[in-house]
């Protein structure tokens, strides 16, 4: 009993030492991106350290419609990309393999001109009239561009990086990570840790080339934009990433596996997780009446459901009418044609609610993080249709623990969709998907007070200098020991050399031995 109290008197302790900070800190968020998808992310741990006391300025195209006190929006004219891409830009694309690649392509395209807009924005010239040392830190996404480490730069403020997602591909050399193509997939190639030869040789090609790319075309644009806006002097954001104190992902290693990563780059998966809240009694319901369990359909914010062929939605719905179970599909129409009577269509839905409760059974899904992440929390088995990005990657990764099943877009059928579907309610699935779940939830602390006491961590130390790795410094002919491959190599060369020309002697004075005898 004594035990007991003394560790609820700690953890006590803990609570009110994390959440009552010492000081008000100044902090800025800069989140240029236009998806929602990733701003729902970042902004829980935003609004988190309003809360606690900080002062909190945000420039970001999305504005808090009930911002907690000391969190100021400093709003971009911004395109939201919510259901701003449908199901055709995906269904034929003539060489798949190079989807990957087209994909950087317009990530990069978003990335230079969200920088070029907010370069030239009113937000951000409010933000740049503070002195520089006046936020103790700043938070951003780092995704498709650089662009704002030249903001930081000007601000002369520490760092801390956030990615909605998996490490990309010119994330690890920053950060000092090593980069493991042998079983680490590329985001964009999304494959899990069990590739074979042609698999790793594919990962390693794409990873490396994207990497390049990225050196060749998405920092100098940042560069040019930068010293466009602010003059020749700041250094190139090849450079200025370097000085990244620190990395908050959404990845955790029981959905993701485990990575070897260095101390300033933190998984935080989960960050936005919140307790599940009571649903409208509509929908409590159908999920309580359903005598076979319920199937959840929801395809994301910006994937429009509506834009599924009318094939291939005709073959859904002939899928889905031939299974007991009751269906909540997230469509964004009034009317669906042809609805079947165990088919419930809604504009919005509560996901995070559906998915807790306990007579959901599956959740077929697009493969985006956000949504995998409350499934995986739920312990739901869940049917995967990756169509771009980090869907891939993420469905791999949960085929691969045993509580996911994949379906192709390119091979959507009534049956294969039928048979992914069934073979998800194996109770197998949900077995593993309760593992995961497990493994997943029990944490020594919580994402977003593990992520809590980093942001002070780097406030308070101006920066976490200790935290750093020399291996970002390092160039990559020295980071890879290229050198002493190259020395050791030509050591060896040179014993070869040695060796055969003593043989050469060796052979020829045997030969004129031989000779003499004979003559």
């Amino acid at each position: 009993m004594q035990a007991n109290s003394i560790w609820k008197c700690l953890l006590l302790s803990s609570l009110i030492a994390g959440s009552s900070p010492v000081g008000a800190l100044n902090i800025l968020g800069l989140f240029i991106h236009p998806a929602i998808s990733h701003f729902q992310f970042f902004q829980p741990l935003l609004r988190r350290l309003a809360e606690i006391g900080h002062n909190v300025d945000v420039v970001s195209p999305f504005r808090d419609a009930q911002p907690p006190k000391g969190y100021t929006d400093y709003t971009l004219p911004s395109v939201n990309l919510s259901n701003q891409l449908g199901f055709d830009m995906f269904e034929d694309i003539p060489m798949p393999s190079l989807l990957p690649f087209g994909e950087f392509f317009i990530l990069y395209a978003y990335g230079r001109d969200a920088c070029n807009a907010t370069l030239h924005s009113e937000a951000l010239a409010q933000v740049l009239q503070h002195p520089a040392g006046y936020y103790d830190v700043i938070i951003m996404e780092q995704f498709n561009t650089d662009c704002m480490m030249g903001v930081a730069y000007q601000l002369q403020t520490p760092v801390i990086a956030m990615s909605s997602c998996a490490l990309m591909p010119w994330h690890y050399e920053r950060m000092g990570t090593p980069i493991k193509p042998s079983y680490i997939s590329a985001l964009f190639l999304g494959q899990s840790e069990n590739m074979s030869f042609s698999g790793r040789l594919g990962n390693w090609l794409t990873t490396h080339t994207l990497n390049w790319l990225y050196s060749l075309f998405n920092v100098p644009a940042a560069d040019a934009l930068l010293r466009e806006r602010f003059g020749p002097g700041i250094p190139s954001t090849g450079e200025l990433v370097k000085n990244t104190s620190l990395m908050l992902i959404n990845q955790h290693f029981s959905f993701s596996g485990a990575k070897p990563l260095p101390p300033n780059v933190i998984e935080v998966g989960g960050l936005h997780l919140r307790a599940a809240k009571p649903l409208d009694a509509a929908l409590q319901q159908l999920l309580d009446s359903a005598e076979h369990g319920v199937i959840l359909i929801s395809w994301g914010s910006q994937l429009r459901a509506n834009s599924l062929s009318s094939a291939k939605r005709e073959s859904l719905l002939r899928a889905l009418a031939r299974l007991p179970q009751q269906i909540i599909w997230k469509w964004e129409n009034d009317t669906l044609p042809n609805q079947p009577a165990n088919v419930h269509i809604m504009k919005w839905l509560p996901q995070r609610d559906i998915l807790a409760h306990p007579n959901l059974r599956v959740f077929f899904s697009h493969g985006g993080l956000m949504g995998l992440t409350e499934a995986v929390a739920s312990g739901v088995p869940v049917v995967g249709m990756p169509v771009y990005g980090d869907q891939y990657l993420n469905v791999a990764a949960l085929v691969q623990r045993g509580m996911a099943v994949r379906v192709d877009l390119r091979q959507f059928s009534e049956q294969t969709v039928f048979d992914a579907l069934t073979q998800a309610l194996d109770p197998s699935y949900k077995q593993q998907a309760k593992k995961v779940a497990a493994a997943y939830n029990e944490r020594p602390q919580l994402a977003m007070d593990n992520a809590l006491w980093w942001v002070h961590h780097v406030a308070e130390t101006r920066g976490a200098p200790l935290l750093r790795s020399s291996a970002a410094k390092l160039n990559r002919f020295v980071y890879y020991s290229l050198d002493v491959y190259v020395t050791i190599g030509a050591a060896l060369l040179l014993l070869l050399v040695v060796a055969l020309k003593i043989w050469r002697i060796c052979c020829g004075r045997k030969r004129q031995l031989s000779k003499a005898k004979r003559s």
